[in-house]
C-alpha cells in the first residue's frame, strides 16, 4: 500500500467528496499512473484567500482507491488553466473524514525535510507519495 498526500483547492473537494474521485492534469500522468487500488489518499487543501481572509491549509480526509487508473474528460473539476479537465482519474470511497490544521503537523512529517521552506514539498505537484509513519500520525488526529 502507498500513502499519497493529494493537493486541491476547496472548490475541488468538494466534488471529490460528492464524486468520489480525485483527478490530475495530464502532465501529472507519471505520477498517477502509479496508484493502485488499496493506495490511501490524504487529501490536502491549500491555503487560501476568499475575498481578504486566509483559509490555512487543512488535512480533511483519507480516501482508499477503488480503481486502476483511468481517463475522463467530463468537465467535473475548477481549473487554473482554460480547458483543463483533469481527466486522468482514480474512483476512491472515504475512510476518514475530518479536519486537521497543517502547519502544526509541520515539524512533525518526515516527508518536509526544509521545515522553514515546507510549501516547496508541494509546490507544482498536484500529488506525492508519503512515509507510512507520516500518514499514521495524519489518520490519529482525523
Amino acid at each position: 500500500m502507498t500513502y499519497w498526500l493529494c493537493i486541491t483547492n476547496r472548490a475541488n473537494w468538494k466534488v471529490i467528496k460528492e464524486k468520489n474521485v480525485w483527478g490530475v492534469p495530464r502532465r501529472h500522468r507519471n505520477t498517477i499512473a502509479k496508484v493502485k487500488p488499496g493506495d490511501r489518499l490524504v487529501i490536502y487543501l491549500k491555503q487560501e484567500r476568499e475575498n481578504k481572509e486566509v483559509l490555512e491549509p487543512k488535512i480533511v480526509g483519507i480516501f482508499e482507491v477503488v480503481s486502476e487508473p483511468y481517463e475522463d474528460s467530463s468537465r467535473i473539476f475548477k481549473a487554473h488553466v482554460p480547458n483543463e479537465t483533469y481527466p486522468l482519474r482514480v474512483k476512491i470511497k472515504p475512510v476518514k473524514l475530518g479536519e486537521v490544521d497543517f502547519k502544526p503537523l509541520i515539524p512533525k512529517l518526515k516527508f518536509i525535510t526544509n521545515k522553514k521552506r515546507w510549501n516547496g514539498h508541494l509546490m507544482g505537484k498536484a500529488m506525492r507519495e508519503i512515509p507510512e509513519e507520516d500518514y499514521k500520525l495524519i489518520e490519529s488526529l482525523l
